[in-house]
């Protein structure tokens, strides 16, 4: 009943995202959770480098700096098996194998663009904002620009993993391009992962968790390529109001109706 409320309250693929995000998670709980427990010791190993090296902050600034370089390799590989929990296959294990392999490459440049986004967040953008006057108004353009860029990379592992074909740069410039076709949906999606991310401290990481925020993104993303299929091969039909319900209707029956009861006892 909740579930349906939320469709009727948030029309077209809103609230079907927001049910299917949700069961992905709950169908795949156990899995989720030890992928955070993951990301919870590569937060302790920031916060340790940050306590053992406080006093030599170059040091401390580098290790850093790799550290987040490798959790982000581990990230693209995470978003293979979680690209799986979004199309209704449990294979963590091996997806997580086979992701190592194939999204290292997407996953350097995601690193390269989180070290970037955090040197302008937290020197460059506090340090044209002190500087008043014309730097004011460049610190307004940066953090517009940063806020985008954020918006932007939710969808950089799914779409890497929905066209497996492009090279990173490419899926980075799509991420900006898809940012920009569906402004309405970005601003609802940050507004989602913040709910989650209090939800997450709230439960100490581990659920929904920063995994389970990755497997909100790809689901979006797939809910968004059913719009692009269809626009492709429809193209008249751009700018009007697409036809969401026949599109999501065999995402639909996959998801299918669920009560109380057979969440918690499936076998019955």
């Amino acid at each position: 009943m909740f579930f349906l409320i939320l469709e009727v309250i948030f029309p077209n693929m809103v609230g079907f995202f927001i049910k299917k995000a949700f069961f992905d998670g709950w169908d795949n709980l156990i899995a989720m959770v030890l992928f955070n427990i993951a990301h919870m010791v590569f937060l302790l190993l920031a916060l340790g480098i940050l306590y053992t090296f406080g006093a030599n902050p170059r040091v401390g600034i580098s290790l850093l700096a790799i550290l987040l370089m490798v959790y982000s390799v581990f990230d693209a590989a995470q978003a293979s098996a979680v690209h799986g929990w979004a199309s209704y296959r449990a294979n963590s294990i091996q997806d997580f194998r086979s992701g190592l392999s194939r999204n290292y490459r997407h996953g350097i440049l995601l690193g390269i663009v989180r070290i970037i986004m955090v040197f302008v967040c937290l020197i460059v953008l506090p340090f044209y904002f002190r500087a008043g006057g014309i730097f004011t108004i460049i610190s307004m353009v940066l953090f517009w620009f940063s806020l985008s860029a954020l918006l932007a990379m939710n969808y950089f592992m799914p779409l890497s993993l929905s066209l497996p074909g492009d090279r990173p740069m490419k899926t980075l410039k799509k991420c900006f391009i898809v940012l920009a076709d569906n402004v309405g949906f970005s601003v609802f999606f940050g507004i989602y992962s913040i709910v989650c991310a209090v939800f997450s401290i709230i439960t100490v990481g581990f659920l929904p968790g920063l995994c389970g925020m990755q497997l909100a993104s790809m689901d979006a993303v797939r809910l968004l390529m059913f719009k692009y299929d269809y626009l492709e091969e429809h193209p008249d039909e751009r700018g009007r109001r697409l036809p969401w319900e026949d599109l999501l209707w065999e995402e639909q029956e996959k998801v299918g109706p669920r009560s109380l009861k057979n969440m918690i006892f499936p076998w019955k």
